[in-house]
């Protein structure tokens, strides 16, 4: 086999697991846009390397990628974009193959954007051990490997990082069935747009909390932690207006959709263009969670993804 036989061979079986490194780099960095040139800088490192030596492929480029994304994590400059409080991770359309593996619980939790937020919290190593452990299923043995560390460390971060995790979700977001999660997501648009404050703040559990970005305009993220707060500034955001209208580029429709596991609402310009996202997490039937998406920067995938989409119809047409 000559080299360019072997080169297209090699790069095929990259191209195999690119999916795979792209979902471990994203529960890793929570940024599509980050997760991308982490797999990008894998396959230079994989077309660098002597590919012969390289006995298991995949478990070699889990590496590679692994502390590729340790090292954004721990960069100072990092550190100072992703201060607790400043910071949401990107928002992925279902069915992108970022969001995979999805098979149970602790994997399609891994991604959501309450646990992708907590992880901020985490250490970038705690943070590893948790991914590696919860999505990819590693062992202890195997994680130990991946990061050059003891078991018995590997075994006191997957701990630390469970607890942080566990205690913060204790009034997290529950897994409920999409009819469901559309009537209550309907039932917020149709209260907040009419200007129903006492049906947003029902709609609500009593210790809500809503988190937004002001459209990437702000300097750190705009948080509001009573249901009464909630619904004021749903009402304000929610009623459409002229100036709002201009502000947006024009009259968007909104669509109900699931964006990490999560119900949503969109904010879609014509056919494809996203500029808002609206995520909720529900616990017992209400609204615990409300967090608002509108920086362009983070919108670029998901609008990708929307444009490969056959949109039902709206539940407004136009906003």
């Amino acid at each position: 086999m000559d080299h360019t036989v072997t080169d297209r061979f090699d790069t095929g079986r990259f191209e195999a697991g690119r999916n795979r490194l792209a979902s471990l780099a994203y529960r890793l960095l929570g940024s599509a846009a980050d997760a991308e040139d982490a797999v990008q800088d894998a396959f230079l490192h994989w077309q660098a390397a002597d590919r012969q030596r390289i006995e298991v492929p995949e478990a070699w480029l889990t590496k590679v990628v692994t502390n590729l994304c340790l090292d954004r994590l721990r960069s100072a400059h990092a550190r100072r974009e992703r201060t607790v409080g400043a910071w949401l991770p990107e928002p992925l359309l279902e069915g992108d193959p970022m969001l995979g593996p999805a098979d149970t619980f602790e994997q399609r939790e891994s991604v959501s954007l309450a646990v992708l937020t907590l992880m901020e919290r985490l250490s970038p190593l705690e943070r590893a051990v948790y991914v590696l452990r919860e999505a990819f299923s590693y062992s202890h043995a195997e994680v130990a490997g991946i990061l050059d560390i003891t078991e018995s460390a590997s075994q006191q971060h997957l701990h630390r990082a469970r607890r942080r995790i566990t205690t913060a979700r204790r009034r997290g977001g529950d897994e409920v069935d999409r009819a469901a999660a559309r009537r209550i997501v309907e039932e917020f648009l149709a209260a907040a747009s009419s200007g129903r404050t006492e049906r947003l703040v029902a709609l609500l559990t009593d210790d809500a909390t809503a988190v937004s970005d002001g459209a990437g305009l702000a300097k750190r993220l705009l948080r509001f932690d009573t249901p009464q707060r909630i619904a004021a500034v749903a009402r304000a955001g929610f009623k459409p207006t002229p100036a709002k209208r201009r502000l947006a580029g024009g009259t968007p429709a909104v669509h109900f959709a699931l964006v990490n596991g999560a119900p949503a609402l969109l904010f879609v310009l014509g056919d494809h263009h996203v500029i808002g996202a609206v995520t909720f997490d529900i616990a017992n039937g209400r609204i615990a969670t409300v967090r608002g998406i509108a920086a362009p920067a983070r919108l670029v995938r998901l609008t990708e993804a929307w444009r490969q989409h056959e949109p039902g119809t709206p539940l407004m047409a136009r906003w």
